[in-house]
C-alpha cells in the first residue's frame, strides 16, 4: 500500500474544510483535501449565507457582488401574525445576508482551495492509522494511505474523526435533523415559522420559507431531538403537514408545488458545542464536526467557515500548539454564546406548552414591534460588532437574563469547563 505525505489533511471539503485547505495552500503547506462526494452535491440547507458568513467571504477575496442578497426577516407565528426582524449593519458585517444554493457554493469554495493548491483526493476515510498515541493519517482505498502532521475533520455532524479521536460524547449532544425541498413559488424575505401543530404546544423546533432565486421557495423543517436521534423522523414525516399550514398563513399559497427531482433532503445538526471538544493533540474539529451550530435558528455556514479559517490560522502559528491556540479561538468566539442558547434549546424542548407561549406573546404585533431589533441581534448571534442602539441594547438585556436563567445548567458547565482548560484565565466577559 502507498502512503502519501502532507502537512494537513483536511477530511470534508463542505464550507468548513474547503476554507480551512484554502487558507493553509495559499500560505503554502501542502494540504489534501478528502471528500466521498462528487461535486457539485445537494446539501439539505436553507442557502442563506448570514452577515458573518458574507463578510468572511469579503474578507478572503471571493465576490459576493453578484448573489441576490436579502435583508430582513419575518417571524411568523402560529396563528400567521408577523414580526418584521430588521438587518441593521454591524461594525464588522454588513446588513444583509446572500442566497446561494450549497451545491454552487460549495463547489465554488472547493474549487478555490484547488486553485490555490490544495490536492484534491475523492475517497472515504476508513482504516486508521496511529503513530504512537496520535491520529496520523487514514487509508482512503485498497492502494493509498495518506499521513499529515496535522488532520482537520470537517466531516460534519456525523464525523468520523471526531469519533476516533475520541472527542465527542454523544450522550451529551444536542442533536437535531432538518428536511428541506424546494416549491414553485418565490418569497421576497425569509420567513421562520412558529408553529402549534397541537393544540397549545409548539412543534419542538421551527419551518422556513427562504427565497431561492429562479421564482423557487427553499422550505423546510427543522426538529431538536437532543440526544434521541430518532426522534428526527418527525422532521421528515410532519414535512406535508408543515407545507399545509405554511399555506393557511399565507406564505406559500395552496398551489405551490414541490419541486423535483428530489423531493426533500435531511440531514444531521449538532448543535452549540455540547458534547463535543473542539481539538486535541494535533487533531482540530471545525464546522458541523466541532458542533459549531447555532442551537435558536440552526444556522451553521458562517460557523463553519470561521472555524475553518481558524483551525488553519492555528496551524500556521505552530502545529504543536495549534490545537491549544484552537481551542481558545472557540471560548472566545462561540462559547459565550452558546453556553446561553445550548442550556436553553435543551430546556425549551422539554416545554411545548411554555415554547408555544412564549412564542404567541412575542409575535403580538406589540410586543413582536417593540422587540424586533433586539430579537434580531440576539437570534443571529450578532451581538459582537453590533452598533450601539436601542436594539443592541435590548439583545445585551435578553443575553443577560438569558445568563442568569442557565446559571446553573450543565450544559453552562460543560461549556465552561472546555473554556478553562485552554484560557484559565482569560473570561473577561463574565459569561
Amino acid at each position: 500500500m502507498a502512503d502519501k505525505r502532507c502537512d494537513v489533511l483536511v477530511i470534508g471539503s463542505g464550507p468548513a474544510g474547503s476554507i480551512a485547505a484554502l487558507v493553509l495552500a495559499r500560505a503554502g503547506v501542502r494540504v489534501a483535501l478528502v471528500d466521498k462526494a462528487d461535486f457539485p452535491r445537494e446539501k439539505a440547507c436553507g442557502d442563506l449565507i448570514g452577515p458573518r458568513g458574507v463578510q468572511l467571504l469579503l474578507d478572503l477575496g471571493f465576490d459576493a457582488s453578484k448573489e441576490p442578497r436579502v435583508g430582513d426577516m419575518v417571524v411568523v407565528g402560529a396563528s400567521g401574525s408577523r414580526v418584521r426582524l430588521p438587518a441593521a449593519p454591524g461594525r464588522t458585517y454588513p446588513g444583509y445576508a446572500i442566497v446561494v444554493q450549497r451545491s454552487t457554493f460549495d463547489a465554488m469554495l472547493q474549487r478555490a482551495a484547488i486553485e490555490a493548491g490544495a490536492e484534491f483526493i475523492h475517497g472515504r476515510a476508513s482504516e486508521v492509522i496511529g503513530e504512537g498515541d496520535r491520529l496520523a493519517g487514514f487509508s482512503l482505498t485498497p492502494t493509498t494511505r495518506i499521513r499529515a502532521d496535522a488532520i482537520i475533520g470537517a466531516d460534519g455532524a456525523t464525523s468520523r474523526v471526531a469519533e476516533i479521536a475520541q472527542l465527542v460524547d454523544p450522550g451529551r449532544v444536542l442533536w437535531g435533523f432538518a428536511v428541506r425541498t424546494y416549491c414553485d413559488e418565490a418569497v421576497a424575505l425569509p420567513h421562520i415559522m412558529l408553529w402549534t401543530p397541537k393544540r397549545r404546544e409548539a412543534f419542538p423546533g421551527y419551518g422556513w420559507a427562504f427565497p431561492a432565486g429562479d421564482g423557487r421557495a427553499n422550505v423546510g423543517l427543522g426538529v431538536g431531538v437532543l440526544a434521541d436521534r430518532t426522534a428526527a423522523r418527525r422532521a421528515a414525516r410532519d414535512l406535508d403537514a408543515f407545507l399545509h399550514h405554511a399555506a393557511r398563513v399565507g406564505v406559500l399559497t395552496r398551489g405551490a408545488s414541490v419541486r423535483t427531482p428530489a423531493r426533500a433532503l435531511g440531514a444531521w445538526l449538532k448543535m452549540g458545542l455540547v458534547g463535543t471538544t473542539p481539538a486535541r493533540g494535533r487533531v482540530l474539529l471545525v464546522g458541523d464536526a466541532a458542533g459549531l451550530v447555532n442551537p435558536l435558528q440552526g444556522e451553521g455556514i458562517a460557523q463553519a467557515m470561521g472555524s475553518g479559517r481558524a483551525a488553519a490560522a492555528a496551524i500556521l502559528a505552530g502545529v504543536d500548539r495549534a490545537s491549544d491556540v484552537y481551542c481558545a479561538h472557540i471560548s472566545r468566539t462561540y462559547a459565550p454564546y452558546f453556553s446561553t442558547t445550548a442550556p436553553a434549546h435543551r430546556a425549551l424542548l422539554h416545554r411545548p406548552a411554555v415554547v408555544a407561549a412564549v412564542t404567541r406573546t412575542l409575535t403580538a404585533p406589540a410586543v413582536g414591534g417593540a422587540v424586533a431589533g433586539g430579537w434580531s441581534i440576539m437570534w443571529n448571534d450578532l451581538r459582537d460588532g453590533a452598533v450601539p442602539s436601542v436594539a443592541a441594547g435590548v439583545a445585551a438585556t435578553a443575553a443577560g437574563l438569558g445568563r442568569v436563567l442557565t446559571s446553573r445548567s450543565a450544559d453552562r458547565r460543560w461549556i465552561r469547563a472546555l473554556s478553562r482548560r485552554v484560557e484559565p484565565a482569560s473570561n473577561e466577559s463574565g459569561w
